[in-house]
């Protein structure tokens, strides 16, 4: 377990969170190239059963169980305009998550995952960016808690999603101030803004960041996040401690962990980034964070659909990665 009692004290924890497992990394390689095909022929799958072993810590990682966790919050940057849906959707959508009608609940059956939604102070919207810090320290600290309590330390591998109206606005404002650039290279859509609501998604953005400037990574999250974006970095801190890798989904997930990112990249080591949205920003995110996406469907719905969507691409890679023959076991000769 790790105890966070400051977000300052966040940037150190980097040099206490368990690292990858080199031994099984290297096994698992050995493995791959003794199966039978060529090496390296199935690519990033490949790639992907050895990142899995290194964090499971065996050559023959397996996914027994897979949890899914979506945080949902409101934010007092749709006072600004910035959303063409109002806030009660967020509710409404996070009733449709329980009722096991939306894309995220098909895709979690299918996939094999366990979907956990946790709505975070609904009907409090944080505040808005453009007016002061959207969370204090201390709410920023409780949201991460929150979001470290709900992970399941025995899952082997832990889905990410998001639910909120306006967070797109927060993700654009986040990787702003994390890694520079104009507000209108990371603003996007989102739900479906016409260019009057992209350009009041900018404006806002603008205002916020000069407001907001000269913070430290963390401090950032508190003055332009929402309180699922510090769920999120919550759970991916505690999933660390627990050695448990994870999927982030989209622009607004991945804007949330760049947060950890920005404080010390090492604390993104155990991420694997699901797809790449069609939101404009994430691409450029992505290199940001030197991340390759595990799909590229055009998809930008949010929820962790990406990421649960990745998720039967990596159990697809340990189902090769260990139920394949070598070529020792098959009777097949090698070059």
């Amino acid at each position: 377990m790790i105890t966070i009692e400051t977000l300052s004290d966040i940037a150190a924890l980097a040099d206490r969170l368990p690292a990858a497992d080199q031994a099984a990394r290297d096994a698992a390689l050995a493995r791959q190239n003794s199966l039978t095909k060529p090496p390296g022929a199935l690519g990033r799958l490949e790639e992907l059963a050895i990142f899995m072993a290194g964090w499971q810590g065996t050559d023959r990682p397996r996914i027994a169980q897979a949890q899914a966790l979506v945080f949902a919050g409101n934010h007092g940057i749709c006072a600004q305009g910035v959303n063409p849906f109002p806030q009660e959707v967020t509710a409404q959508m996070v009733a449709n998550f329980q009722a096991g009608g939306a894309a995220i609940n098909q895709l979690c059956q299918i996939n094999g995952a366990e979907l956990q939604v946790n709505a975070l102070d609904l009907d409090n919207p944080t505040q808005d960016f453009t007016t002061g810090p959207a969370m204090t320290d201390a709410e920023a600290l409780d949201a991460m808690t929150q979001g470290a309590a709900a992970v399941n330390v025995q899952a082997d591998i832990l889905v990410l999603g998001e639910m909120g109206i306006g967070n797109s606005t927060v993700a654009a404002a986040l990787a702003a101030a994390l890694f520079g650039g104009s507000a209108a290279e990371w603003v996007g859509p989102g739900t479906g803004s016409d260019p009057a609501g992209i350009a009041r998604k900018i404006a806002a953005i603008e205002t916020g960041l000069r407001r907001h400037s000269g913070l430290g990574a963390m401090a950032t999250l508190a003055a332009l996040g929402g309180r699922e974006q510090a769920a999120i970095c919550g759970t991916v801190l505690a999933a660390r401690a627990a050695r448990i890798p994870v999927i982030l989904d989209g622009f607004i997930c991945t804007a949330a962990a760049a947060c950890l990112y920005a404080a010390d990249p090492r604390m993104l080591a155990h991420c694997l980034v699901g797809h790449a949205s069609t939101e404009p920003g994430h691409r450029r995110l992505l290199a940001a964070l030197a991340q390759k996406p595990v799909l590229d469907f055009d998809m930008r719905l949010g929820e962790g659909s990406g990421a649960a969507l990745a998720l039967g691409i990596i159990r697809s890679a340990l189902a090769c990665h260990n139920g394949m023959a070598t070529f020792g076991e098959a009777g097949v000769s090698e070059a």
